[in-house]
């Protein structure tokens, strides 16, 4: 499926009046981004993270990246469904004998679906790999970010520390920043699962020793070529105030 083209501003504030009613029901603390150096493997992390969840049968939607080098050197992303395992390449190699790549917009748009899915799906947790400079100037997986925070959703991300201050603009500062460590995820999953709102629980007390996540399970950027929109949750102030 081709992505047919993003969502305008006007577009994203219409989404968010017809969700004002559940304005309360935005939970600062369900919304959280791993903050990360170069130095951090997120990515697996993450991916880690969501396996054990949902070998306790948390429902888990969204997607996790993963990285892999071709014999050549070539550097490949690609997105994986955590619902089914399903890997979907989201990059293309500039040419022949290149050491680098491109986005891949049909894989990113398909990466963006499975997203889309999992908030329809209403899942316990969506998992959105990463925040980037992709989604800091208005394309990648902006719109589902507005859609997740925006329904309430909790919602898992990371962003490296470079971006930190975009994204802070986007949330409007809101939600929770977790240090790159396991022991950070679990106490903030466990605060959101445990909470009267939510159907599912979580036990701090799991052995994680031999729950490495497999290679195929390791998002990146539908492309969406506009600028940037005003942060979703500072619209949501805004429209509140209005009569």
């Amino acid at each position: 499926m081709l992505y047919s083209g993003a969502p305008t501003p006007e577009t994203i504030r219409n989404r968010i009046t017809a969700m004002i009613d559940n304005f309360g029901n935005v939970d600062a603390t369900a919304l959280a981004a791993i903050l990360y150096q170069p130095e951090d493997d997120a990515d697996r992390l993450l991916a880690n993270f969501v396996q054990d969840l949902a070998r306790h049968d948390v429902r888990v939607g969204g997607i996790v990246q993963r990285h892999v080098r071709n014999e050549n050197g070539t550097h490949v992303m690609l997105a994986v469904d955590v619902a089914t395992g399903r890997e979907i390449s989201i990059s293309q190699l500039l040419g022949s004998g290149a050491a680098s790549c491109k986005l891949d917009t049909n894989g990113l748009a398909e990466a963006a679906l499975v997203v889309s899915q999992a908030l329809r799906d209403k899942v316990d947790l969506l998992v959105i790999s990463k925040f980037a400079k992709q989604e800091a100037v208005g394309r990648g997986l902006r719109a589902e970010f507005v859609d997740a925070i925006t329904r309430g959703v909790p919602l898992l991300t990371a962003v490296p520390r470079k971006c930190l201050a975009d994204w802070r603009a986007f949330t409007g500062d809101v939600g929770m920043l977790l240090p790159c460590d396991r022991q950070a995820l679990e106490e903030w999953w466990c605060d959101v699962a445990t909470r009267p709102a939510r159907c599912r629980a979580f036990n701090p007390s799991w052995s994680y020793l031999g729950t490495m996540i497999p290679d195929s399970l390791m998002t990146a950027a539908r492309i969406m070529p506009r600028s940037a929109p005003e942060s979703p949750v500072a619209l949501l102030r805004g429209l509140r105030k209005q009569p």
